[in-house]
């Protein structure tokens, strides 16, 4: 059976300009530093994936840029569903990936993004859900379409916030 690692990537700190489209909403200044952190905690915690499903966004499109800079260039799939869809349709997404994918790094918004990580492990959900930059790692094994509510147990966190403070 084949390990499996799903990396949940909420976006960066946003703007809130008024009068502007929420799609075209970009990084704040430390929404780009906390963003680049992540990117170097994910090399040094060994969870670099294979594969990246990014909402089309500015802003999470943003973030991984940013997060990218830290480790290798993977690909990188801009995905509609993302922006808008719900949890079922982000687990039909990985649901259907290739099988030779080890790790998938899905960078998206709340509140979805933070219901998928509590459908994956309820027990480990946070009441808050996910910071911005905040990241939850579940892992499981067998195949992607085996993936669903309950199959993959919370194996690692990182907070953009706490990393930064001091």
């Amino acid at each position: 059976m084949t390990r499996r690692g799903i990396v949940l990537l909420r976006h960066a700190k946003a703007e809130q300009p008024d009068q502007m489209a929420d799609t075209e909403r970009g990084l704040t200044p430390r929404g780009h530093s906390d963003a680049a952190h992540a990117g170097r905690w994910l090399v040094s915690e060994e969870l670099w994936p294979e594969l990246v499903l990014c909402s089309p966004a500015r802003r999470t499109r943003q973030t991984w840029h940013e997060v990218s800079a830290a480790g290798p260039q993977v690909p990188t799939r801009f995905e509609p569903l993302l922006y808008g869809g719900t949890v079922r349709d982000l687990l039909t997404l990985l649901q259907k990936l290739d099988e030779p994918t080890g790790r998938v790094l899905v960078v998206g918004h709340n509140p979805t993004i933070s219901y998928f990580s509590a459908l994956l492990d309820p027990a480990g959900a946070s009441d808050s859900g996910l910071r911005t930059c905040g990241i939850a790692v579940h892992e499981f094994t067998g195949d992607w379409s085996g993936c669903g509510p309950e199959a993959a147990p919370l194996a690692n966190t990182y907070t953009a916030r706490g990393a930064n403070a001091g």
